[in-house]
């Protein structure tokens, strides 16, 4: 399956009762054979408004980090949620959404073939890395994942809530950028 029909289906899912209560699908976006590639849990009210991911508050932080190491949206990195419709109130996902949008999350891997995946918070990494994932005792250590490396950073959300954790993203950027050299043939990082 293509982009265009992938996105024509993902937004067009009834899989679970999410589909009830959007406003938009929040597909994805960013360049779509990027080598680095960002998977939060869910979208937000206001991704939720305008269909986009990580566009309220915690994305203008999450942008701004990622400047920080040369990385934009538009020009060299993937950005998606595991559960493609709004939970209300910005609640966790549940298991059963989940389970009923892996399947766009697998095609959308499968066609950007990343070799750096970042999650962003603890139920992606509990999703994407291991069940028992702890955020505050393995983020920033990268897991093999097929032809992937996939490490977890602290969700943005959670860096607004407690700035204390920003010194601790930092270096776990510093090492994304790291891995980024390393790792990635045809990444170029915009400083």
């Amino acid at each position: 399956m293509g982009w265009e029909e992938l996105e024509k289906n993902c937004r067009e899912c009834k899989k679970c009762a999410l589909w009830e209560t959007r406003h938009n699908v929040v597909f994805g976006e960013g360049v779509k054979d990027a080598e680095v590639m960002f998977i939060g849990e869910g979208p937000g009210e206001n991704e939720d408004l305008q269909g986009k991911p990580f566009v309220g508050r915690a994305g203008k932080l999450l942008d701004d980090m990622l400047k920080i190491i040369g990385l934009e949206r538009d020009k060299n990195y993937y950005i998606t949620n595991i559960v493609k419709c709004r939970p209300p109130h910005n609640r966790d996902p549940l298991n059963t959404e989940q389970d009923a949008c892996m399947d766009w999350l697998t095609e959308q891997i499968a066609l950007i073939k990343p070799k750096l995946i970042v999650c962003l918070g603890r139920i992606a990494a509990k999703v994407l890395i291991k069940d028992n994932f702890k955020i505050t005792a393995e983020h920033g250590v990268w897991f093999d994942r097929g032809d992937a490396k996939i490490m977890a950073i602290y969700h943005p959300a959670a860096l607004l809530r407690d700035p204390g954790k920003r010194p601790e993203t930092f270096c776990d950027l510093k090492e994304l950028e790291r891995a980024i050299k390393e790792t990635c043939t045809h990444t170029v990082l915009y400083y």
